[in-house]
């Protein structure tokens, strides 16, 4: 998996990683942030927290117009300046249920997804360029499974720094989290007579028997937003370790920036044959096909931070017990993850010795999750909301050298499927994830239950392969189907689509309280199995899309089949 890379993916990929920290680190709360510091509900905070992400890969679009111009790299690095702004901004307390407040908030925004817009489309065209040449060139697709899996490396982290932020600015005031509290409060303050039920909620946070309702709803929601905020601090720290690591490791992919001839290359890096304007307007509509459905599948896959969340908040026990609970410490799933590498470094180890020190690994991973397990409380409690968006980004880091495993196998009995059927497969995945949540939402009275958290961990873990399938394979297609003089650009279509999707994750945030939840993830299955089923259908000019050899299939069939 790790072999016939070049040294530039690592670099690439590892600031990348921090860059990714930051941002889902932040992301991780921002629906929960919005909720709490402006009394949002659903509907508004999901309306923005939407449009935010869609925002935020519309961006790439404009950043890949500019490097096409430009210079790739220029790009990347004024992208981090600029993101490391925003999130400075976002990272100063400021008063709550403010306008002032929302609109330094909407500023911060404006920047992160600016700087987004020039850094994210931008590496990762780098990093398609580093398998232009020949010896490299068969890699492509294992390397960008490999670099999303360090993206994931980063946002596996991300939930456990937002809460301890959150948890450390509690604790300073003598308060601790209560889901509902931060709803309560903010009701109260708007003159809503929940004096009881806030009381009761109160209690549990941390409240003093006979304070003032109104000044500890103040001060609660005083103190979480700046537990917030000290997060937003943490992603201004991880742009700057991304920059560092640009930095020192920049002349291991110089070459592709100069265009000067790395001394180890065989053959020269080159941008591929000649297209002619037929091939290059079919591979331009292949592409555009393929948008189409991206756009569905980010709309499924971005409730983690919008409905899962608010399902994760409203409807599931903060509670975990048995196996379950261990879930809930990052550095037990990172014990995992290594096992998994471990385990297959033991079959793939040719030498005793590498065999020896997989086996030494195994038995420490072992004994760590048996440690993490035992100092867990039993059950345990106080889990919040965003503590769930870890476990798909570590399935992510723990799947991949499964699924390049898998794919290796059919790829050496030549039955590998193509990354367009990759893409439909994800999304049939995707319809079974909300099939799974729409059975464990029939208890469900309206959006009010405690359902276990196993339900949210299963549908993350079917998500996850949905992902896997679709992400790092789509972004392989645009990379390797896009016209030489138009990479940027299409890489940004690829993030334009994406961000049209996001923007739709606020559909089922309005619905939400509207109709049952189990109604709701009904929609998205049909959603999803509509999508395969398009894919499916314009399968052979995506796959013709792919071939240098002249199309047989003319241009204005493909066009009819995008209509």
């Amino acid at each position: 998996m790790f072999k016939n890379q070049p040294a530039g993916l690592y670099v690439l990929s590892l600031a990348n990683t921090g860059e990714r920290f930051g941002y889902y680190t932040m992301l991780a709360i921002f629906l929960l942030f919005l909720q709490a510091k402006f009394g949002f509900d659903s509907t508004i905070s999901g309306q923005i927290y939407a449009g935010f992400l869609a925002l935020v890969y519309f961006m790439p679009l404009i950043g890949g117009w500019v490097a096409d111009k430009w210079s790739f790299s220029k790009c990347v690095v004024t992208g981090i300046a600029v993101m490391f702004i925003g999130y400075l901004v976002m990272s100063i307390p400021t008063g709550i249920r403010s306008t002032s407040s929302l609109v330094i908030l909407l500023g911060a925004l404006a920047l992160i997804s600016v700087g987004t817009g020039l850094f994210k489309g931008n590496l990762q065209v780098m990093v398609g360029d580093l398998y232009n040449e020949a010896r490299y060139s068969s890699q492509r697709d294992a390397a960008f499974s490999l670099f999303y899996m360090a993206i994931n490396i980063g946002s596996m982290f991300a939930p456990m720094a937002a809460t301890a932020m959150c948890n450390m600015a509690l604790k300073a005031k003598g308060l601790t989290y209560v889901a509902s509290l931060p709803a309560l409060c903010n009701q109260y303050l708007d003159g809503h007579e929940n004096g009881s039920e806030l009381i009761q909620a109160a209690s549990e946070g941390g409240m003093n028997a006979g304070s003032d309702l109104a000044a500890f709803a103040n001060e609660y929601l005083t103190t979480l937003t700046t537990g917030y905020s000290y997060a937003f601090g943490v992603a201004c720290a991880s742009l700057i370790i991304s920059a560092l690591i640009y930095f020192i490791g920049r002349r291991t992919f110089a070459h592709i920036i100069t265009g000067k001839k790395d001394k180890s290359a065989t053959v020269k890096a080159d941008n591929g044959p000649e297209l002619s304007s037929a091939q290059t307007k079919q591979r331009v509509v292949a592409l555009l096909l393929v948008f189409a459905v991206v756009i569905f599948f980010w709309m499924v896959f971005h409730q983690n931070g919008a409905t899962l969340t608010e399902f994760a908040k409203s409807c599931t026990s903060p509670e975990a017990a048995g196996w379950t609970r261990i879930g809930f410490n990052v550095w037990a799933l990172l014990s995992v993850a290594v096992g998994v590498y471990a385990l297959f470094s033991l079959f793939q180890s040719k030498g005793m010795v590498g065999r020896i020190v997989s086996l030494a690994v195994l038995a420490a991973v072992a004994g760590a999750i048996y440690y993490f397990y035992s100092i867990t409380p039993e059950p345990l409690a106080g889990i919040q909301p965003q503590q769930y968006q870890q476990f798909n980004p570590f399935y992510v880091v723990a799947l991949t050298p499964v699924s390049l495993a898998i794919f290796g196998w059919l790829a050496k009995h030549k039955k590998e499927p193509s990354a367009p059927r990759k893409i439909g497969y994800g999304m049939f995945m995707a319809a079974i994830a909300y099939a799974v949540m729409m059975i464990g939402s029939f208890s469900i009275a309206g959006t009010q239950g405690m359902v276990s958290p196993n339900w949210l961990i299963s549908t993350y873990l079917l998500l996850t392969f949905a992902e896997l399938l679709l992400s790092p394979m789509g972004i392989s297609f645009v990379s390797k189907v896009a016209p030489p003089k138009l990479k940027g650009s299409m890489m940004g279509g690829w993030f334009a689509a994406t961000a049209v999707g996001n923007y739709l994750v606020s559909i089922p945030m309005i619905l939400w309280g509207a109709i049952p939840v189990w109604c709701l993830w009904g929609i998205l299955i049909i959603i999803c199995l509509i999508s395969a089923v398009f894919i499916f259908s314009i399968m052979k000019k995506l796959e013709a899309a792919t071939s240098d050899e002249p199309v047989a299939a003319s241009i204005e069939n493909v066009e009819d089949d995008a209509i």
